[in-house]
């Protein structure tokens, strides 16, 4: 009944949306019906309606109790697409499938992780549109102009949003412009990368402050001479001028805006996410010393990796950050893996691994070196983030039906 009524809508007036079809889904879903749980799902399809990870998660739920297998691994290839850490309960769902019904696991491994960044045609529409964008709300003369510097200045490896570090934490009664933070950081990255200047994006009406006191007029001088210092003028927003110029030349952004505001809202949200993840480099000053924290080696998304096994981040309460891994692979993968560690262990010992202790399915008691690959970054500060880590057990696995 809720099927017909569904192909029906149209008859109604009715512009169908998400929460339209969650009913008969999820009905459907919780009962087992999955034929008629697919039909809902293709119908949202032909009316335009996207599905979010909790729909996703029920279908997985019901591919997986019905054993669907080949619906079981599209509906992770869609998950992938819709969200970057997956909830508990999501997890639990792709844990049950690959512990009761393929039976395997693999080992938390950061090397089979890969970074994902938007391609070339991506990174040019994706400056375009951020260009687009601010010409409609800056002076347009002004960014076109800044547009042509940088074209005839492309050789910066690394963009740094001024304001924000010289203004970190001086919210207090002798607190201003912290022109020595800025120059740590320039200095930093000056020595990280070969000798390569950043380029320092800060405001007019900042700059005419900076130069008309005695003890800083040198050191900005000196990075106007060096072209380190691009001002952005009067009654402008300087943070479309960081953020096209990092996109535009592909480079780093070191800034510790989160981007949340209505500016980046335009943008769009998981274009702009995958983006920031692997440009932007986060900064802190310990008892004044700084920390610089480079993007991760490796994307927090789901991955599959070419051998087929999966690592998919389990997120916190309320936060998009990993809490820990679910990490498991299909049977034929993980006999893969096993045979290439027995070859590369046999040059070394008589002894083949094989008979080495497999992981267990459950959060690991003892993940340390698991964490420290997971986390290891490209960075001047080790990281202190924690994480534990899912990883799947092998077991006898029963003949499966005919």
């Amino acid at each position: 009944m809720l099927l017909i009524w569904l192909k029906n809508i149209g008859a109604y007036n009715e512009l169908p949306r998400l929460r339209t079809y969650d009913p008969a889904l999820f009905c459907y879903c919780e009962n087992l019906d999955s034929d008629k749980a697919y039909e809902v799902e293709e119908h949202m399809g032909r009316m335009g309606v996207g599905l979010e990870e909790g729909e996703i998660a029920a279908l997985l739920k019901v591919s997986v109790e019905t054993r669907r297998e080949e619906r079981v691994y599209g509906y992770l290839q869609k998950l992938r697409k819709v969200v970057r850490c997956v909830r508990e309960e999501t997890a639990k769902v792709i844990e049950h499938w690959f512990e009761v019904f393929e039976g395997s696991g693999v080992e938390l491994d950061a090397g089979l992780l890969v970074s994902v960044d938007i391609d070339d045609d991506e990174t040019e529409r994706f400056a375009e549109s951020i260009a687009g964008l601010a010409m409609e709300r800056e002076v347009k003369a002004n960014f076109s102009e800044f547009q042509n510097w940088v074209e005839k200045h492309a050789n910066y490896e690394a963009i740094v949003d001024g304001a924000n570090i010289g203004l970190y934490q001086q919210n207090f009664a002798e607190g201003g412009f912290s022109i020595s933070q800025l120059d740590a950081v320039i200095k930093d990255l000056y020595n990280q990368s070969g000798k390569k200047w950043p380029l320092i994006i800060l405001h007019n009406k900042r700059l005419r402050a900076l130069l008309l006191n005695p003890s800083t007029r040198e050191l900005i001088q000196e990075w106007i001479e060096k072209d380190v210092l691009y001002t952005t003028p009067h009654g402008s927003n300087d943070d479309w001028y960081w953020l096209y110029a990092a996109v535009k030349l592909r480079c780093l952004l070191v800034t510790n805006d989160e981007m949340r505001d209505h500016i980046f809202e335009l943008i769009g949200s998981d274009f702009f996410v995958k983006w920031k993840e692997r440009h932007q480099v986060r900064y802190t000053f310990v008892k004044g010393k700084l920390e610089l924290q480079m993007p991760p080696l490796f994307s927090i998304v789901i991955q599959e990796s070419e051998n087929g096994s999966w690592h998919v981040p389990v997120a916190g309460d309320g936060n998009d950050s990993p809490q820990s891994w679910l990490c498991v692979s299909r049977p034929r993968s993980y006999d893969a893996l096993k045979e290439d560690s027995c070859m590369e262990e046999s040059k070394d010992s008589h002894d083949c691994c094989c008979n080495s202790k497999l992981p267990s399915f459950g959060r690991s008691e003892s993940v340390a070196s698991c964490k420290n690959k997971l986390h290891s970054r490209d960075s001047f500060q080790e990281s202190d983030d924690k994480i534990t880590a899912l990883t799947g057990k092998r077991k006898e696995r029963s003949p499966s039906p005919s």
